[in-house]
């Protein structure tokens, strides 16, 4: 570990959601490697090294104390910032400096200056002791106070958490991770014990417990225990979908843990210790039981606020509408016959204010939508309509099939990020009736996100196929939705597609039936494999007769495979490139991830970055596509990050561009 005093120069990288940094500093500080060191020569004779890290001060007003260690980076050696703090001299002009920096929410130059001219050299004291007499201060108001004190709290907690996390030699983004879980007191938290994170996700038990032991940590230490059961309810819920666990299992569970450290029979801990721990936790709200059933409160919250929302909306009795004549002129504008089950959902729809549509595939849902989205209008023109699905490739199905290019993944609609940034905005969405396709995938945190931002009065109209893919997050809402026996629900049952693909349909429904006689045709056929190798080289081949009268956009290959065998999605997509896209000295290829990717290759974005911005040198064009900076990009353009909605052919547009930071995952 290596400490290093330097003061802001240049912004070489800065990722706006990340908050990751390349800097470039200054310092007088001769240990600064040789070859570390900028080969030009400045004028204030000082010398310049790169600097990576998160959240680093990007102003020059203030030094920066650096921790961390020197390592190999592409330009050279660089220093990788573990810890940091400025270092602020007690001076007026110092202060000032540090005030006027824009480290410091809702304080400006002009604001700075007044409050050191009125403080003087107190002025830090002042903002941290006693904030309230900044009202003194003209232009700050009680709401522009606020703003200053938070911004002033999160800055010193998270410093404060950096310093007790030094055994784990976390990065400032985890402790900004760490505060945002915890609060203002993650640090004194975390002071009497680290096994505190073993609530959030990311930290591990054993990692946690590895350190505490080490540095000769009680192993019977009731804090221990309380870890290890935390993060059994942890592990359950994002390994194995529980919003919950039975308090039997749960103390099996973390017994198991808490004894892999301990050899001897005679010291290992007791069932009787953890479930009187258990129960402590149970009567201080550390837990919540139900049932006897173990949740982490958030889960709880989630849930139960979720079903009281469900409670609400079906005890209201929106007022009633006169529907016969509405279908006729729809049937007449839109070409649309329902058939009587049909008929019933549209009603029940317009009956109640939350409502589910369920069936398979073939069965009608998109005449349905059409149908409903069309009554909608016709009885609430002034109303407006929104539409949501769990994934782009849903949401964009959603807006093909009923002629609203406003469908959007829930995600966007409710200005979402993660699970652990929550919402952007808190107001309730914008909506009068909601639609949410594809709702199998809908796990507990985003319906609670969902029903609790809507707004009193909306209507929601809940679709999707109960034996489709299920949510990838824990909790299986549509389904409990459609079981609990509360909600009106219309199961569609009917085939009636009768394209070239009424085998799939029909078999889809048999499947779910239990009905083993299947029909067969050109576009349903089962081919006999004995192994993976065997079925991998069957795959290809039929995949590449498939090409020889069909689009590449129009042939999917699926597995149930991702790593493992040759069937698996990795070892396909590699087979399948070099079948049908070789290299090529005219092709260009760029290696991400361990991946490789060729110009003309099919790929899939699979992780979402929010900056919505082409980054350049110099500067960020907001907008742009792929097309338009491989067309139009200055000769300077050394390399691009690409963070807006992918084009259609990212190689084929840019395939002589490097991609920073993109993670892809090619589709066959």
């Amino acid at each position: 570990m290596s400490s290093i005093v330097a003061a802001y120069d240049k912004t070489l990288f800065y990722n706006e959601a990340g908050k990751y940094c390349v800097l470039r500093l200054k310092t007088a500080d001769p240990m600064v490697p040789e070859a570390a060191r900028d080969k030009y020569k400045f004028a204030d004779h000082l010398i310049r090294f790169v600097a990576v890290g998160y959240n680093l001060p990007q102003t020059d007003a203030i030094k920066m104390e650096l921790d961390g260690n020197w390592t190999d980076g592409k330009r050279g050696p660089q220093f990788q910032v573990d810890t940091w703090h400025e270092l602020i001299p007690l001076t007026i002009e110092g202060i000032l400096g540090y005030l006027s920096s824009g480290l410091l929410k809702g304080i400006g130059p002009k604001t700075a200056g007044e409050i050191v001219q009125r403080f003087g050299t107190d002025s830090l004291r002042v903002i941290e002791n006693h904030p309230e007499k900044l009202l003194e201060i003209r232009g700050i108001t009680e709401e522009r106070l606020e703003e200053i004190k938070a911004g002033y709290a999160e800055s010193k907690a998270i410093r404060d958490i950096m310093t007790v996390m030094a055994p784990f030699k976390i990065t400032p983004k985890t402790a900004t991770r760490i505060y945002e879980f915890f609060g203002p007191d993650g640090a004194a938290l975390l002071h009497k014990s680290f096994y505190q994170l073993c609530q959030m996700s990311g930290f591990g038990f054993r990692k946690v417990d590895a350190i505490v032991i080490n540095s000769g940590g009680d192993l019977h230490d009731p804090m221990r225990i309380r870890g290890a059961l935390f993060y059994a309810l942890e592990k359950s819920r994002t390994e194995g979908g529980h919003l919950y666990l039975e308090a039997e299992k749960l103390l099996a569970e973390a017994l198991a843990l808490l004894n892999e450290k301990i050899p001897q029979l005679n010291r290992r801990l007791q069932r009787p210790q953890l479930a009187q721990e258990l129960l402590t936790m149970i009567e201080t709200n550390v837990v919540v039981s139900k049932r006897g059933n173990i949740y982490l409160p958030h889960v709880f919250a989630q849930e139960s606020e979720t079903a009281c929302k469900v409670a609400e909306m079906l005890l209201e009795e929106p007022e009633p509408v006169m529907l016969g004549p509405v279908m006729e002129k729809i049937k007449g504008k839109l070409g649309i016959t329902l058939s009587p089950m049909q008929y019933r959902g549209v009603e029940m729809v317009f009956r109640h204010s939350l409502s589910i549509i369920t069936g398979g595939p073939g069965t009608g849902k998109s005449t349905i939508l059409k149908a409903v989205i069309e009554a909608y209008r016709l009885l609430y023109s002034d109303s407006t309509i929104a539409l949501g699905a769990p994934t782009g490739k849903a949401s964009r199905r959603m807006a093909e099939t009923t002629g609203m290019d406003s469908a959007a993944t829930l995600h966007s609609l409710l200005g979402l990020r993660s699970e652990d940034t929550g919402w952007q905005e808190k107001e309730p969405l914008d909506a009068d009736f909601l639609i949410v396709d594809e709702a199998s995938m809908v796990d507990m945190w985003l319906a609670h996100q969902l029903f609790v931002r809507l707004k009193k009065g909306a209507k929601l109209l809940i679709v999707g196929d109960a034996d489709q893919l299920e949510s990838v997050g824990p909790g299986s809402v549509f389904q409990e939705l459609i079981q609990c026996g509360m909600v009106p629900v219309t199961v569609l049952d009917q085939i009636f597609r009768q394209a070239e693909d009424s085998r799939i349909a029909h078999n889809a429904k048999s499947i779910k039936e239990g009905v083993p006689e299947l029909y067969y045709g050109p576009d349903f056929a089962f081919v006999a494999a004995e192994d993976q190798a065997q079925a991998a080289d069957l795959i290809r081949r039929i995949y590449q007769r498939a090409l020889r009268t069909a689009d590449i956009e129009q042939v999917q290959i699926l597995t149930p495979f991702r790593a493992t065998g040759d069937a698996s999605a990795n070892s396909l997509n590699a087979a399948i490139q070099e079948a049908i896209n070789p290299p090529a000295t005219n092709k260009p290829e760029i290696s991400n991830g361990g991946r490789l990717f060729r110009l003309g290759d099919r790929v899939m974005q699979v992780k979402n970055d929010y900056d919505k911005a082409v980054k350049v040198p110099g500067g960020t064009c907001k907008g742009w596509t792929l097309e338009q900076v491989a067309r139009d990009r200055p000769p300077s353009l050394k390399w691009l990050r690409y963070t807006a909605p992918f084009a259609d052919n990212v190689l084929k547009a840019a395939a002589d561009i490097v991609l920073n930071d993109l993670e892809l995952k090619m589709a066959g």
